[in-house]
C-alpha cells in the first residue's frame, strides 16, 4: 500500500478521529481518578496502574479502529463489510461531535479552574476586612499559590490512643514547611481549630486564606505506623499530591522529611538551602517529646506540669534531644505570671532555651522564649530584641516569635510598634483566639475602644470559653463606661473560677460598690501574699480607689517580682501618668519614659 493510500485508508477508517476522542477522554478520566481514588484512600500505585492502562490503551484503540467497524448489526471486521455498506462517514460524524462536547466540558473545567482562584480571593479578602478588621498585610492578599495549612492526622489507630502522636506528626511537618523559603505556612493554632470538624477542604482554605491543604491519617500498631498524606488544591478539589507511607517506628522521621520534601517539589518551591540530614533519634524519647508537646498546647496547670515531667523523661532517654529543651521553655513561659512567679519561672526558661540553642542554634522558639527571659529577668530590652530578630530570622511564618515581639513592643510603651508585629502574627495565625484577644487589648491600650470591642466578640467566636486573667471584652466595656455590662460578664466568669479578680474589683470601685471593691482588694492582697498575684492588678485596683501611695508600693513590688506585664501602658493606670514617681518607675525596668507612645511622663 503506498504511503498516501495508507494516510487516506487511515482518515476513511477514522483512526485520527478516534486518537483525539481517546486523548480527550483520557485527560477527563485521569482527572476524576485523581479525585476519587484518594478519597477511598486508594494506595498511590493504584494511580500509576491506572495510567499505565490509559497509556496502553490508547494503541489497542487505533489498532480496534482500523480493523474494525460498528454496525447497526453489530461489530464486525473491516474486511467483511462491502465498501458500499460502510457507515464510517456517519460514525466519524459521531466521533467529531462526542469529541467536541468533551472537549467543552474540559475547556469550562479549565475557565472554571482560572475564575475561582480570582472569585475565591476576592471573596477571601472581603471577609478578612469584614467587621473592621482590615488585612494584615498587602502581601497576603490575594492568596499566595505557595501558601498552606497543615491540619492535624486524624488517628485511625483501633485504640484512638494515638491524638498526641497525630498531633505532633502533623506540627513537626508544619514546623518544618514554615521553614521553607517562599511558602506561607498557616500557624498551628488556626489549623489545628478546624481538628474533630466535619469542615471542607475548600472552607478550611478560605478560613486561613491558603491555595493548598495538607491532610493525612495516622494508624499505629505496636511499633508499626502507617501514615497517608495528601495534598490538595483548594480552589479545585485536585489532589497535588498523595501517598502512604508504612514504616517501623524509627522510620518515622524519614517519613517527616520525605512529607516536607514531597510537598516542596509539588508545589515547585526551589529550596534555597537543602534541609540539613536529620541524625538518627531515640524513638521512646521522640514519643515522651510528643506526648509532652501535646499536653504543653494546653492551657491549664495540671497540663503544663505534667508536659514538664515528660519532657524531663524524654531527655534522660536522649540528652540531645534539643526540641524537648523547647517544650520545657515553653511550658514554664505560659506558667509564669498566671501560675508561678515571674522570677522563679523565667529562670527556667531562660535555662531550658539557652540548652536547647547549645544542641540547635537554629531553633526559633528557643530564641523568642530566650528573648522574654532577657527582658523579664534582666530588663535587657536590646538583647532581647536580637533574640527575637534571629527568631524571625530563622523562621519567618513563626507567628509565636511575631506574637512575642508584639509584647516585647507593647510592654516598651511602642503601640505602633507592636501593632506592625500583631498585623504579621495575625496574617500567620488568623483564626487564633490569643492573637485576637490581644489585638483588643492593643486597641484597648491605643484608645480605640470600638475596634476593641470587635475584636474581643471576635475573640468569642474563635473560643466561647477563652478567658486569660480576667474577661477581655469585660474590660473593654468597663473603660468605655459601660460598667453595669461589665459587671455582668465579670460576675459570669466568676461562676467557673471562684477567684479574687482585679477587674472586678474595678468596676465595684467606679460603681460606687466600695465595700465589695475594698473586699475584693483584701482577696487579692491575701491571695498575693501566700502565692502571686501581679504587683501591677492590685495597683490598679488602688488607683481606682484613689489611693495612689499605695498603687505606687505595689508598682514598686511587680518591678521587685519582674512581672513580664505591660506596665508601661496599662490603661487603667493612667491617673499615675502625671505622677513624678511614675517615670522612675519606668526607668527601674530599663524603659525612656520619653519614648512611651502618647505618654509625655517624663520631668
Amino acid at each position: 500500500m503506498k504511503i498516501d493510500n495508507f494516510f487516506a485508508e487511515l482518515k476513511r477508517r477514522n483512526v485520527y478521529k478516534v486518537a483525539v476522542a481517546y486523548l480527550v477522554v483520557a485527560w477527563l478520566l485521569i482527572q476524576a481518578a485523581s479525585i476519587f481514588f484518594p478519597a477511598f484512600d486508594a494506595p498511590p500505585w493504584v494511580m500509576k496502574i491506572f495510567i499505565i492502562v490509559i497509556i496502553f490503551g490508547f494503541p489497542v484503540a487505533l489498532i480496534l479502529s482500523w480493523a474494525f467497524e460498528i454496525t447497526p448489526e453489530g461489530i464486525k471486521l473491516e474486511s467483511e463489510i462491502e465498501p458500499n455498506k460502510s457507515i464510517k462517514r456517519r460514525t466519524g460524524r459521531r466521533i467529531i461531535a462526542v469529541t467536541i462536547a468533551l472537549a467543552v466540558v474540559a475547556a469550562g473545567l479549565f475557565v472554571y479552574q482560572l475564575a475561582g482562584r480570582d472569585r475565591w480571593a476576592r471573596r477571601s479578602y472581603d471577609q478578612t476586612t469584614e467587621n473592621g478588621r482590615l488585612p494584615a498585610t498587602a502581601g497576603s492578599l490575594p492568596i499566595q499559590d505557595k501558601s498552606i495549612a497543615v491540619l492535624p492526622f486524624v488517628d485511625m489507630s483501633e485504640a484512638k490512643d494515638q491524638e498526641y502522636f497525630c498531633d505532633g506528626i502533623s506540627e513537626e511537618i508544619l514546623d518544618a514547611l514554615a521553614k521553607v523559603q517562599g511558602l506561607r505556612v498557616v500557624a498551628r493554632t488556626s489549623s489545628f481549630s478546624f481538628k474533630g470538624k466535619n469542615a471542607d477542604v475548600g472552607e478550611i482554605a478560605q478560613k486561613l486564606n491558603v491555595q493548598n491543604v495538607l491532610e493525612g491519617s495516622l494508624r499505629r500498631e505496636g511499633n508499626r505506623v502507617r501514615i497517608t498524606a495528601q495534598l490538595v488544591d483548594a480552589h479545585n478539589g485536585f489532589h497535588v499530591w498523595s501517598d502512604t507511607f508504612e514504616r517501623e517506628l524509627q522510620g518515622v522521621f524519614a517519613v517527616q522529611d520525605e512529607i516536607t520534601r514531597s510537598i516542596v517539589d509539588a508545589l515547585k518551591i526551589k529550596l534555597a538551602v537543602a534541609p540539613p540530614a536529620r541524625a538518627p533519634q531515640n524513638t521512646a524519647a521522640y514519643d515522651l517529646y510528643l506526648q509532652g508537646l501535646y499536653l504543653s498546647n494546653k492551657s491549664d496547670e495540671e497540663s503544663l506540669r505534667k508536659s514538664l515531667n515528660l519532657f524531663q523523661r524524654a531527655l534522660e532517654k536522649d540528652p540531645t534531644l534539643s526540641r524537648a529543651w523547647v517544650g520545657i521553655a515553653k511550658a514554664w513561659f505560659w506558667l509564669a505570671d498566671a501560675y508561678v512567679k515571674p522570677l522563679e519561672a523565667y529562670q527556667a526558661v531562660e535555662s531550658a532555651a539557652a540548652k536547647a540553642l547549645e544542641l540547635n542554634e537554629n531553633d526559633a522558639d528557643a530564641h523568642a522564649y530566650l528573648s522574654e527571659a532577657k527582658r523579664v529577668l534582666h530588663w535587657d530590652w536590646k538583647t532581647a530584641e536580637r533574640e527575637l530578630q534571629r527568631a524571625v530570622e530563622i523562621d519567618p511564618n513563626s507567628a509565636t516569635a511575631h506574637l512575642m515581639f508584639t509584647n516585647h513592643r507593647v510592654c516598651s510603651g511602642d503601640l505602633a510598634g507592636g501593632q506592625m508585629e500583631l498585623d504579621e502574627a495575625e496574617r500567620l495565625d488568623p483564626l487564633s483566639a490569643i492573637t485576637s484577644d490581644y489585638q483588643a487589648i492593643v486597641f484597648l491600650y491605643s484608645d480605640r475602644l470600638n475596634d476593641a470591642v470587635g475584636a474581643a466578640k471576635r475573640t468569642l467566636t474563635l473560643d466561647p470559653n477563652y478567658n486569660y486573667q480576667e474577661p477581655t471584652l469585660a474590660r473593654i466595656y468597663r473603660e468605655q463606661g459601660k460598667l453595669e455590662d461589665a459587671l455582668a460578664l465579670y460576675l459570669k466568669a466568676q461562676q467557673g473560677a471562684h477567684e479574687p479578680n482585679a477587674g472586678l474589683a474595678i468596676a465595684y470601685a467606679r460603681l460606687g460598690r466600695i465595700t465589695e471593691a475594698q473586699r475584693m482588694l483584701q482577696q487579692l492582697i491575701d491571695k498575693a501574699n501566700r502565692g502571686y498575684v501581679a504587683g501591677e492588678q492590685i495597683a490598679s485596683v488602688f488607683v481606682a480607689l484613689d489611693n495612689h501611695d499605695e498603687a505606687f508600693r505595689w508598682l514598686n513590688r511587680a518591678v521587685d517580682e519582674h512581672s513580664g506585664n505591660p506596665i508601661a501602658t496599662y490603661r487603667e493606670l493612667h491617673p499615675l501618668y502625671s505622677d513624678s514617681r511614675f517615670p522612675l518607675l519606668l526607668r527601674r525596668m530599663g524603659i525612656d519614659p520619653t519614648k512611651v507612645v502618647g505618654r509625655q511622663t517624663a520631668k
